[in-house]
């Protein structure tokens, strides 16, 4: 890099500057206060941690999406933070240690690798809820909703929510003849939904028992809540856990419904987090946008390396992306412009304004801008003895 060039930022990371960057820390304060009122406990985990802990149940993904360096104090190696719900999980099995259902919430900055796809940050600022230690259908209910809760305080309208549960696809793994290879294979072509390839793949491999033959189905299960009706009728002699994973959709699907006009769509065959998640999967969609803005799911394993399995469900978002997406018309700030003067009655008046929360700027002695020029929208004025705010003409 040449000393022309030493103001670049490395692709993926940006500076938000204003008036963004004012609007950024409103919406991170919204949306703090909303998790609260639910009951979530705000909690600050570190930066970076030992790469032991930081990876612990999250599968290959997340360790390619973090960047890793070696501790000068003890030659460990560490690894900066990719996403906090690990560290979350530590913190309730390890440091918390309670019996009862606990929730947590947390925001703050995580670093990529890469991008999750061209032109998008490789800086995320994370938010999110995690409730741990209930294992029913009424903890993955208050989460979603809660989820919409925050797309709907972010100003997000129109938003999708897109429903599925690695339970059924792992329940006919378990039942199938597969091997744990042929499962990943099948694993891969299913996240293609190409149902061609799946037959013959099965073909190839001389399977026909009908667990696995029941694959070639669940790759087209999706679409609105028929689905669901299908999907029991296709797997009704295969599995009870299936029939139970089934059940627990359509509960959450009603619920939903009974509270929310959002749309909502099912995908059975949605497989994101296969190896980290245990149970029901949700994203949330902007309309309109081929990426997802909110992501969930259940994920009851993840304390056992900490000591201490919980059951667990959660939710994340980046505020960054909310905030590209919100329904949000941006209103300038009223800035009043307080002149140079030495005078008690000034300082009172600026001090009064100050402590009821309206921004002053104060003229510094020598200065040449006007209130124009210093972008202010007021100024304060001596009127009859009186310093009084008055609104900036541009003439």
């Amino acid at each position: 890099m040449n000393k022309n060039n030493r103001w670049l930022l490395p692709e993926g990371i940006e500076e938000i500057l204003p008036p963004k960057a004012i609007e950024l820390e409103q919406l991170c304060r919204q949306l703090i206060d909303l998790l609260s009122s639910w009951g979530y406990e705000f909690v600050l985990p570190p930066m970076i941690e030992y790469l032991e802990s930081l990876l612990t149940g999250t599968g290959e993904d997340l360790d390619l999406q973090t960047f890793k360096l070696t501790d000068q104090l003890n030659g460990r190696l560490m690894g900066f933070r990719a996403d906090m719900t690990p560290q979350v999980a530590r913190i309730d099995s390890h440091l918390l240690k309670k019996s009862v259902p606990t929730r947590l919430c947390y925001l703050g900055s995580v670093l990529h690798t890469r991008p999750s796809k061209s032109g998008e940050t490789r800086a995320p600022l994370q938010v999110g809820a995690e409730l741990y230690g209930h294992s029913g259908i009424a903890s993955d209910m208050e989460i979603v909703k809660l989820m919409l809760e925050t797309l709907s305080v972010a100003g997000i309208e129109k938003t999708y929510l897109d429903l599925g549960h690695i339970g059924i696809f792992q329940t006919l793994c378990d039942q199938s003849t597969l091997d744990k290879q042929q499962q990943s294979d099948v694993f891969d072509i299913l996240q293609r939904k190409a149902k061609d390839e799946l037959k013959a793949k099965l073909k190839e491999l001389n399977i026909k028992d009908k667990a696995s033959l029941s694959l070639l189905e669940l790759i087209e299960m999706n679409g609105d809540n028929a689905v669901l009706d299908e999907a029991a009728t296709c797997f009704n002699n295969i599995s009870e856990e299936i029939m139970n994973a089934i059940s627990e959709l359509k509960t959450l699907v009603e619920s939903i419904q009974q509270h929310s006009n959002v749309n909502i769509n099912i995908d059975l065959a949605e497989l994101r987090g296969y190896h980290y998640h245990t149970g029901m999967i949700y994203t949330a969609f902007v309309h309109g946008k081929g990426e997802g803005i909110a992501f969930g799911g259940r994920y009851d394993d993840i304390g056992k390396t900490f000591g201490r399995a919980r059951p667990a469900t959660g939710f994340s978002t980046d505020v960054k992306s909310l905030l590209k997406y919100r329904n949000y018309q941006h209103v300038q700030a009223e800035k009043i412009f307080a002149p140079c003067h030495d005078d008690a009655g000034l300082e009172n008046e600026i001090n009064s304004l100050r402590s009821n929360g309206r921004i002053v700027v104060r003229e510094l002695n020598g200065q040449q801008a006007s209130a124009v020029e210093m972008d202010c929208t007021h100024e304060l004025i001596l009127l009859n003895g009186e310093w009084s705010v008055t609104e900036v003409t541009t003439k």
